[in-house]
């Protein structure tokens, strides 16, 4: 174990890893900070060989252990240039609340991870709360700003110093210190291993990923929170999936061998590094895939991190922190807040809410809508199980947190039992029409049923200026449905008609028309089922390019220029988008200017792909050129080898 973790520490320091299968890859810069800090302090790489040794030994030792929920005290520290990046404290506490469901498993998508890694999903038993008492022992909301002139931050944690445009963190042995910025270069996020200096230990995100799968954020393909979930995977003690190497060791024994990163929304199975008819994890939350594309923590994952907060733990004074409960001594419990459910079924949902800081146990009330008098049943968690309701009824609930003395009952929560099937927290009935179409939220899923022969299901999502680009998904299909969307006039642009239960997409590069378009989802023969199709609906500033086949394309209204992976060690992969076909030069050259690549070729109307070695060039940043005879389309590009 020792050879193979210092092996680990060495690859760090001589390569940081980017998603080599990533389209749009996730950014995440924890091991370019690990690198740096591993240069800056020699004796770092010995206090994390400790951490590993301690926390194998803390595994092997405590096998199946049943352990105490650990919620940790969080603070916020929001830096922002602009208004835009000034977040509220509503979106925080969003962030807060998918962390908890996601780190519970109790997340939505649950379902959506595959039948073959069901069973190794894992409710990890930690959980989160928004700071109560600051380090003075005030109270505070856990949430703390300052407007800065600095206009973008790196992962070289100077977000973490107030003296460098940021603020400087909180005491770390007591709080999980999240900053919230605006991040250079294409970067989401970064954490700090256990080990680090006290002084930068946290979580930085970037601002536009914060939110939550009901309250996103506005970054494309990022939006739903789970970047913080990544992150906070790596400050208690998570490698990435791959081992951040080819065919790498995460150190962790049920997560699959792959070959790298996985990026966008790979099809299962993906099959890499001979690891079997299952394939990658790349469901997993330290994989690099969008945020609705994970879903899951591993049991061997959960047990990492629980030793991360035991006794002789990296981080086990969190354990022992105030942070959660409110100056005075205790007292009434908080309002619980964020009602949710999830699960839905003809007979039985899963309640879920925010978790109070001090709270012992909550009391749950639920009741049909139409009914008097309340059923009363308490949890030791924020989420409660129903079961025995009757289908297609709405039921109110609400729940009460009790800690030395009980709280008030929260605002009331509604949900409707299926009529037919299971699995839909919504059914969006009726939207058979195009006029009934029930509008949907952007970057985020929904699942949906066919519950008759002659169902037809319309939904409804706006498009903007800034994020004019549509991508439409159809999955986990239980029959062989279609789908067709149409503009803001009622025009149909384009139909996804693939046989069987094969996915339909749909991608729409626009520019020109704004507004709320509709989309159809039907079946073929008159399918119907009692499972769920899960539709996704896409937007953003750039095209969207066909991750593999089966995609329609549609109106490629401008000339665009990708580039990946970047960084990249060797062979760059260039995708250029043309309106016309044309004779192109493709050129590099270096920081000063200077020319040291250049190739003839032609491009056709649409996407065309090339693939160039650029082995022979050092590390550093290069601008690659494509240049027509009139116009030059420039993109920057890292060699790290």
């Amino acid at each position: 174990m020792k050879k193979i973790f210092l092996s680990l520490v060495v690859l760090v320091v001589s390569f940081t890893s980017f998603g080599q299968n990533s389209v749009d890859p996730r950014n995440c810069g924890s091991m370019e900070n690990l690198n740096m800090l591993l240069l800056q302090d020699p004796t770092l790489a010995d206090r994390m060989q400790q951490i590993e040794q301690f926390t194998q030994d803390y595994i092997s030792n405590h096998p199946n252990q049943e352990r105490a929920v650990i919620t940790i005290p969080v603070v916020f520290h929001i830096v922002y240039n602009t208004s835009a990046q000034n977040i509220t404290d509503a979106k925080c506490q969003a962030q807060i609340s998918q962390l908890n469901l996601d780190f519970a498993r109790l997340n939505t998508d649950a379902s959506n991870t595959p039948a073959a890694f069901q069973s190794l999903g894992s409710n990890t038993q930690i959980q989160f709360c928004l700071a109560q008492r600051d380090p003075s022992g005030n109270a505070t909301t856990g949430i703390e700003r300052r407007s800065t002139t600095t206009t973008s931050f790196s992962s070289n944690n100077a977000i973490k110093y107030y003296a460098n445009g940021g603020l400087n963190a909180w005491n770390a042995s007591s709080y999980l210190n999240i900053w919230s910025g605006n991040l250079s270069g294409g970067l989401l996020g970064y954490a700090q291993f256990p080990g680090g200096p006290a002084a930068t230990d946290g979580v930085v995100l970037l601002y536009s990923s914060i939110g939550s799968m009901l309250s996103p954020g506005t970054a494309t393909n990022y939006a739903l929170g789970r970047t913080a979930t990544h992150e906070v995977g790596h400050y208690l003690n998570l490698w990435h999936i791959w081992g951040d190497a080819t065919c790498g060791n995460d150190q962790v024994n049920d997560t699959p061998t792959q070959q790298t990163s996985n990026g966008g929304c790979p099809a299962f199975p993906h099959t890499t590094c001979s690891n079997g008819a299952n394939g990658d994890m790349f469901m997993n939350y330290m994989d690099y895939t969008y945020d609705n594309c994970m879903n899951i923590f591993s049991i061997g994952q959960s047990a990492r991190m629980n030793a991360t907060l035991a006794s002789g733990g990296g981080h086990y004074s969190l354990t022992t922190s105030l942070g959660c409960a409110a100056p005075g001594g205790g007292g009434t419990c908080g309002t619980p807040v964020s009602l949710s459910t999830s699960g839905v079924t003809t007979s039985a949902a899963t309640l879920s809410w925010a978790a109070i800081s001090g709270a012992t146990s909550y009391n749950v009330q639920y009741k049909v809508s139409s009914a008097s008098t309340w059923t009363t049943t308490t949890s030791t968690t924020p989420t409660k199980s129903l079961t025995g309701l009757t289908a297609n009824t709405t039921y109110n609930f609400q729940v009460q947190a009790v800690c030395a003395t009980t709280g008030a009952y929260s605002s009331v929560a509604s949900f409707t039992t299926l009529s037919s099937g299971g699995g839909c927290t919504d059914i969006y009935e009726s939207n058979n029409t195009s006029t009934t179409a029930k509008p949907i939220t952007n970057n985020g899923s929904i699942t949906g049923l066919i519950s008759t022969t002659s169902d037809i299901d319309w939904f409804s999502f706006t498009n903007s200026s800034s994020a004019s680009k549509i991508k439409i998904t159809l999955t986990n299909l239980p029959f062989d449905y279609d789908v067709k969307l149409y503009n803001p006039s009622g025009t149909l642009l384009a139909t996804s008609q693939n046989s069987s239960t094969t996915s339909e997409t749909i991608i729409y590069n626009t520019t020109s028309v704004i507004g709320t378009y509709k989309i159809k989802v039907y079946p073929y023969s008159g399918s119907s089922a009692t499972s769920c199709y899960t539709l996704t609906v896409l937007t953003g500033a750039t095209n969207f390019r066909t991750i593999q086949g089966g995609a329609v394309e549609i109106n490629p209204t401008e000339t665009t220029l990708n580039l990946y992976p970047n960084p990249t060690a060797n062979k760059l992969i260039v995708d250029y988008n043309t309106m016309i076909s044309e004779n192109i030069t493709i050129n590099a050259y270096d920081v000063l200017g200077r020319k040291v690549y250049s190739e003839m070729n032609t491009a056709n109307v649409g996407s065309n792909t090339y693939y160039q070695d650029f082995n022979f060039l050092d590390n550093g940043f290069y601008i690659l050129e494509i240049n027509n005879g009139t116009t030059a389309t420039i993109k920057r590009f890292i060699m790290e080898k």
